[in-house]
């Protein structure tokens, strides 16, 4: 009877590491992709307006900021600095977005990595990590 429960226990095992290094196989065969889709991955936006026109990459760090020539004839510096600033959070915040949607595609649904780039939340990043180490798994 034991015998068989352990033949049960090594079978569930196996399933279960098939599975995980299924997944592994997955997500280190994509990664060059990753990368190179994460190094050319560009976000646009413009101002309301269209006066302000920001680029950003995949970490939404800025790339370029163009200005129209029409902003200057109100000569406003507060309104144009105001408008900048709102223009590149946007594109950022967009291509925080689509980072995440791009790295879901490649990682375990519920992937702690996942989330991170949605909260930030180095804690819970590292929270599974410390739960396995503790648990010596």
């Amino acid at each position: 009877m034991a015998e068989s429960a352990d033949r049960d226990a090594n079978r569930a095992l196996r399933t279960r590491f098939d599975e995980v290094y299924g997944q592994y196989q997955r997500l280190r065969s994509g990664l060059e992709e990753l990368q190179s889709k994460l190094a050319e991955l560009r976000v646009t936006e413009r101002s309301d307006d269209g006066q302000v026109t920001a680029v950003v990459g995949a970490r939404g760090e800025l790339i370029t900021v163009e200005v129209s020539p029409a902003v200057f004839h109100d000569r406003d510096a507060r309104a144009l600095s105001r408008k900048i600033t709102e223009t590149v959070l946007r594109a950022s915040a967009s291509a925080t977005t689509a980072t995440r949607e791009l790295v879901a595609g490649y990682l375990p649904p519920g992937s702690p990595s996942v989330e991170f780039l949605h909260t930030h939340d180095f804690g819970a990043l590292l929270g599974r990590a410390d739960a396995v180490l503790s648990r010596g798994d």
